[in-house]
């Protein structure tokens, strides 16, 4: 694969997985910032061209697992991957993660006011996520695993009230944004999740959680963004051609 600096970050996940570890650790964001050419992340995080390129390129020559290649998955599959895996996670851990940061906000805010702010921005981050997966799975999947079973039966692409499904993937990587700007703050106000000297078990575990949430709603955002959205508008585009 020829690396050039015009490709997205997101293109280069979306063909190997395993080049997001690079992404990561450089700071480089695949997921929201998917859109960012290599060369322009280069600029931002004041990385040079050729060394970005040879860590890239390096990881492109290591055998990949077709198995755990999102990108060679149908749309209705990597739906319903993400709904069982992901979606899964949030519902189990946002819970988790409101009580542990709200316990500590209460025994350790006067010491650390921040954390009465990271508090805040978890509860802002669960309501939200809460409801986009719901949308998701009851408007957006539902319609792209409609579009795969008519594109198996060579029938006409289902009827939908909000025209295309262009629509509800723009509200969705708004979403995605905004999750992502909760959880910046979230990460600065931690110090990139890294507990003081003097936190109890509970505060390094709220900690602890909240460095897996981001690393799983990275890779969650990524999935949809760069792999799933993509997919279904040129699926939706090939039935519409077909009719």
């Amino acid at each position: 694969m020829n690396i050039h600096p015009d490709m997205t970050v997101g293109e280069m996940v979306a063909h190997h997985y395993r080049t997001a570890e690079v992404f990561k650790r450089h700071g480089i964001d695949f997921c929201c910032g998917g859109k960012k050419s290599l060369g322009k992340a280069c600029s931002d995080k004041n990385i040079g061209w050729e060394t970005l390129a040879t860590e890239l390129d390096q990881v492109l020559q290591a055998p990949e697992m077709p198995s755990q290649n999102p990108e060679v998955w149908e749309p209705d599959f990597l739906a319903e991957y993400i709904v069982q895996t992901h979606h899964r996670y949030l519902r189990e851990n946002l819970p988790l993660l409101r009580e542990f940061t709200a316990k500590i906000s209460a025994v350790h805010g006067e010491r650390h006011p921040e954390l009465k702010l990271v508090e805040k921005q978890v509860e802002l981050l669960s309501t939200d996520l809460m409801e986009h997966i719901l949308k998701e799975e009851n408007v957006l999947f539902p319609y792209i695993k409609a579009m795969c079973a008519a594109q198996r039966e060579h029938r006409q692409s289902p009827a939908v009230p909000f025209g295309t499904v262009q629509n509800p993937i723009r509200m969705m990587e708004h979403e995605h944004e905004y999750a992502g700007a909760l959880l910046e703050n979230v990460r600065d106000l931690t110090a990139e999740f890294n507990p003081p000297e003097d936190a109890c078990t509970t505060y390094r575990v709220a900690f602890a959680k909240l460095r897996e949430l981001d690393e799983d709603l990275r890779w969650h955002v990524h999935l949809e963004n760069n792999v799933l959205f993509p997919k279904a508008v040129l699926l939706e585009e090939m039935l519409n051609n077909q009719n």
